[in-house]
């Protein structure tokens, strides 16, 4: 069979943490997802630390951002053929692949926001069609072009009951669910640093990626002088819709405000570890109960939904609001953005708005993204 399956797609993701690609094959059925197979890539070292440095102004911007825009390309390209070699589905049979695109700058009150890639390059060498630039649609009416997601949460995790599903990548994200004989609109915003800032101090210290399971952070003590000062960001306090990423949340914010609170060499790593840990699961639980009191559940996704240590400081702030990880909903943490960006596809497939302006503060909906032919 080489025939199109209208109700296949691929979504693909490489968010704010640059951690790697995550790569779905979903068949849509209505309001319903069926997750097909997945597949994971790092970025290759040479890839990751060019994003890294494209991540604040430097030298030559515009020669680094298109060559690794192009390395972009073929790493998603790759993952792509990963994909349908494990599901032993032809490329002719995917109706589209959606592309989120790796994240440089965002700046929406600029009017512009600035995620690499090259979907002409992923067209051509998959031989299926790309729909990417999902951001650019919705800051063109107004929005801030993110968060996107909310409208996938909508599509498929709403309940009898009012619902939170909080995304924990680099940048944690709200979604406010309500129940779904309810009138009330979704609600969706960025609370804060998700992981970005953990991700920065464990590679700075124990020269790693990450927290794995945020046992590090567990060795220590949150310092709630450090913490108190770290919660006077005013980001925190700014009325949705907002956006924010790696222009606010970065190593000079972070050196900025431990020099300031006189914390630079006298507290130790581990400790202020566990500080950043309490300070995402603290944001992410003031916007919940400010934003969406209502809620009876928070579910999780994103890679902070396997870190141990920041799902138990969650489910302290929210209590007695349970926490639980979307492999409750039969959903891997891991794979929601990605089945958000092949229903995003979808609905640009079927010229339908993916955008919700009640989260993004655009003016409409809209249909989001670009077609690049097969």
């Amino acid at each position: 069979m080489s025939d199109i399956n209208a109700n296949l797609y691929i979504g693909i993701m490489s968010g704010t943490s640059l951690d790697g690609v995550d790569a779905v094959l979903a068949e849509f059925d209505g309001s319903q997802v069926r997750l097909l197979e997945h597949t994971r890539r790092s970025f290759a070292p040479e890839l990751h630390a060019a994003l890294m440095a494209l991540q604040s102004p430097g030298g030559n911007e515009l020669h680094t951002a298109a060559v690794a825009a192009q390395h972009l390309a073929r790493t998603y390209a790759l993952a792509i053929g990963e994909l349908l070699l494990q599901a032993g589905v032809e490329a002719a049979q995917v109706r589209a692949v959606g592309i989120h695109g790796q994240t440089v700058r965002h700046q929406p009150e600029a009017g512009y926001t600035i995620q690499l890639n090259a979907p002409a390059t992923v067209a051509e060498l998959t031989g299926i069609d790309v729909i990417a630039d999902f951001r650019s649609r919705d800051l063109a009416a107004g929005g801030q072009g993110a968060p996107l997601v909310p409208g996938f949460h909508a599509a498929v995790f709403r309940a009898p009951f009012p619902r939170a599903i909080v995304n924990i990548g680099g940048i944690s994200n709200l979604t406010g669910l309500p129940a779904v004989d309810s009138d009330a609109p979704v609600i969706g915003f960025d609370c804060g640093p998700g992981n970005v800032l953990l991700d920065l101090w464990a590679a700075r210290h124990r020269g790693e990626a990450y927290d794995y399971g945020g046992q590090w952070a567990a060795s220590g003590h949150t310092q709630l002088p450090l913490l108190a000062a770290l919660l006077q960001e005013p980001y925190f306090e700014r009325l949705p819709p907002k956006s924010t990423g790696r222009d606010l949340f970065n190593s000079d914010w972070l050196d900025a405000r431990l020099a300031h609170h006189g914390a630079s060499g006298k507290l130790g790593p581990a400790d202020v570890q566990a500080t950043l840990s309490r300070l995402s699961a603290a944001t992410i639980a003031r916007a919940q109960q400010r934003w969406f009191a209502q809620a009876q559940q928070v579910v999780v996704c994103g890679g902070g939904a396997f870190n141990a240590t920041l799902m138990r400081m969650l489910a302290e702030e929210c209590a007695p609001v349970p926490v639980m990880s979307s492999a409750a909903l039969e959903v891997a943490p891991d794979h929601v953005e990605a089945l958000a960006f092949a229903w995003l596809a979808r609905e640009h497939v079927e010229q339908r708005a993916g955008n919700l302006p009640a989260v993004t503060g655009a003016r409409a909906g809209r249909i989001l993204g670009a077609r690049y032919p097969r």
